[in-house]
């Protein structure tokens, strides 16, 4: 199931908390695809805290608490990470992430707690979902099999990366055009992870993220550029990453697109993903700015005269995406509709 989906299904599992129709959520997907960050996007959309509990790094009293004597009987002591009204809020996410990585006796703890929402005299609070996270067993990573009573306390979605929402995140989140406008023009190398190999950095929405983080740190040390990408995202995508960026030089100037020059688009494909993406970018930046539907209006004019006319349907889909409804009201963009109507019939 594609992320922007998935999200979808995780608010909806997190509202039905007050109606009582919830049923704790289990993601499956490889690493570094983004299970942990969505869960996150719920919590932060809703203003509300999640726990995030690691029951791979833990001993099954670390969940069911340390037992105490109180007179003639024993008590136990409720573990303070667990969700409390008072201290973390009427609503929320219990999130028990790398539960595959648990060893049974730990997640043989968790199974009155994900079913019944309690341990013991512990109950956890009507309005928190509870979801979890793990890899499956041929992702190379330290699994067990999910025994079959933990199993059957979840309902089961599988998490794939899809380009289109990953631009519309990075959109939101700042990332560095270039690497988008790659991804763009290598879609193929947005998850790249081969188990059998058993690689050390390889392509990932998460690794990709960490080249942007890369690219912002080493563009201005160009002998260290190479070595930084390819740490992230592997030798092979690092060098086409290097390469791409390199050919950057022959880009057309933006800020003459963006104020209504007369320019020419490039005949390579790359380029042309990479203007693209760059005045998508340039939209977000001007947006709140006096002349924020001009610049609008020379990019939608800018992106008539792509060849294939199917990238500036692209572009103008990514900026829709990014800026929202504010695309309409400008002339232009009738304008260019009626150029691509054939396109789009």
């Amino acid at each position: 199931m594609r992320p922007v989906e998935l999200f979808t299904v995780l608010e909806q599992e997190f509202i039905s908390t007050q109606q009582g129709h919830h049923t704790p959520v289990m993601l499956w997907g490889p690493p570094g695809i983004g299970k942990s960050q969505i869960i996150q996007q719920v919590a932060d959309k809703h203003q509300v805290t999640v726990i995030d509990i690691r029951l791979s790094q833990m001993e099954p009293s670390d969940l069911r608490g340390i037992p105490f004597r109180v007179n003639q009987q024993v008590e136990w002591a409720i573990p303070a990470m667990l969700p409390h009204r008072q201290k973390h809020g009427e609503q929320g996410i219990l999130f028990l992430d790398e539960i595959t990585s648990a060893p049974p006796s730990v997640s043989a703890a968790a199974y009155q707690l994900i079913l019944d929402r309690r341990l013991g005299a512990y109950e956890v609070p009507t309005g928190w979902a509870i979801f979890a996270a793990g890899n499956r067993q041929g992702d190379r990573g330290v699994t067990y099999t999910m025994p079959a009573p933990l199993a059957n306390r979840f309902a089961h979605f599988s998490f794939d990366t899809h380009l289109e929402d990953w631009v519309h995140w990075a959109y939101a989140h700042t990332i560095d055009e270039r690497v988008i406008g790659f991804l763009r023009f290598r879609p193929e190398l947005l998850f790249d992870f081969d188990p059998a190999h058993n690689p050390v950095a390889f392509p990932s929405p998460r690794s990709w993220e960490f080249a942007h983080r890369a690219l912002q740190k080493f563009q201005n040390h160009p002998k260290l550029l190479l070595g930084a990408l390819q740490a992230c995202v592997g030798p092979a995508a690092g060098v086409e990453l290097h390469a791409f960026l390199k050919h950057l030089d022959d880009m057309p100037n933006l800020d003459d697109i963006i104020a209504g020059k007369d320019m020419t688009i490039p005949s390579a494909i790359d380029l042309q993903y990479a203007i693209a993406s760059a005045l998508v970018g340039r939209a977000i930046q001007a947006k709140g700015r006096e002349q924020f539907n001009q610049i609008l209006g020379h990019i939608l004019n800018y992106a008539q005269k792509f060849r294939p006319r199917e990238m500036g349907v692209m572009l103008v889909s990514d900026l829709y995406r990014a800026i929202g409804q504010d695309l309409f009201s400008v002339p232009e963009f009738s304008q260019w509709a009626k150029s691509v109507s054939n396109v789009m019939l």
